[in-house]
């Protein structure tokens, strides 16, 4: 979908326990998006904080106006929740995300969504080049982490653990995020749109001033378990019996090879084969091949269910003519507020 001469921008920024970084982030953002050209808001997503995180926000609102939202979620979610929440609260045509710990910097924003537009990208990743975090318990873990998703996925990028992105709003919004799949956008985004699509730039990054961070050396064994199940859905989402057939033949094929050398031990050797643990094994591996097997053809009959029960479908189309309805296209629609969106003008203003 193309953009306009000057795209409309949502910022979208997850906060938890930031009650000494509210008011500093509102500020700095209006700094960097003064020249900003087109209309702009800030929605920021309060993911339960016990502290004083909300007031500061409210009391920065009064001070700028209404193009600064604030979306308070009843509980703590995690953050994968909360930046869901400021995406489907976006109007924007692109929408940028980014923490609210002021280590990643505004200023880069007007510059990352030219450089978006100027490439035709829908996802522009930023890159911590100069990272100024501690060595073992926060660059350690992001760069395993990284490694591990660049090969699993194929998805070539240095840094997927910063949030300071840039997203065509039509592109982000067919995208669902749940558990802690928020380190994994860009690969979610490769599901609805080419690799090439997806670009990388430098950013800025701060060291933290205020607060601690909620991230640790541990994040990498959940990376881990998040991991098999991007994997899984982006390869066989739609074919889910391929997975599991797959490992059910080998295992069939391992078994039934184990047991032809048992026969030949048996009926040509004269050997005697009762008391082998070669034959549990190879009675073991026949027995989890038909698991397997009958696991994948009732993983099929449930696909075929849900894309058939939720108009879902297995492709998507990014420009012409849109589907009608009585096919099963699934339109996306954005929620709607009357509190205007922030202009330059505004800005010099404020």
């Amino acid at each position: 979908m193309s953009l306009s001469n000057n795209p409309s921008l949502s910022i979208v920024i997850p906060m938890y326990k930031e009650e000494d970084n509210a008011q500093l982030m509102i500020d700095r953002i209006h700094q960097g998006m003064q020249d900003f050209p087109g209309n702009w808001e800030i929605i920021c997503v309060d993911d339960g904080s016990p502290d004083q995180t909300v007031p500061r926000l409210k009391q920065t609102q009064q001070q700028y106006g209404e193009h600064v939202r604030i979306v308070e979620l009843q509980r703590n979610f995690g953050q994968t929740a909360a930046m869901q929440a400021g995406i489907d609260a976006a109007r924007g045509e692109l929408i940028a995300t980014m923490d609210g710990d002021l280590q990643n910097d505004p200023h880069d924003i007007p510059r990352m969504v030219k450089e978006l537009t100027e490439r035709d990208l829908d996802l522009l990743q930023g890159w911590r080049k100069d990272r100024q975090d501690a060595a073992i318990k926060r660059k350690l873990p992001s760069k395993i982490a990284n490694r591990l998703i660049a090969k699993i996925t194929g998805v070539k990028l240095h840094d997927y653990g910063c949030s300071l992105k840039i997203y065509r709003a039509s592109v982000l919004k067919q995208v669902r995020l749940f558990g802690e799949m928020h380190r994994f956008i860009p690969v979610w985004v490769a599901g609805v749109t080419a690799p090439h699509r997806i670009g990388e730039t430098v950013v800025t990054h701060h060291a933290r001033q205020f607060g601690e961070s909620k991230y640790g050396i541990s994040r990498t064994f959940r990376v881990i378990i998040d991991l098999l199940s991007v994997f899984f859905f982006l390869r066989y989402r739609a074919r889910p019996g391929h997975f599991f057939g797959s490992i059910g033949l080998f295992s069939g094929a391992l078994g039934g090879l184990f047991m032809t050398w048992l026969m030949f031990v048996k009926f040509i050797l004269g050997e005697d084969i009762g008391d082998r643990p070669l034959l549990i094994v190879a009675i073991l591996l026949i027995m989890m091949a038909l698991q397997f097997l009958t696991t994948g053809v009732v993983a099929e009959m449930l696909s075929r269910v849900f894309f058939q029960g939720t108009g879902d479908k297995n492709f998507v189309v990014r420009d012409g003519e849109k589907l009608d309805d009585h096919l099963g296209w699934s339109q996306v629609k954005t929620t709607t507020q009357e509190a205007p969106l922030a202009s330059a003008d505004k800005t010099n203003e404020s």
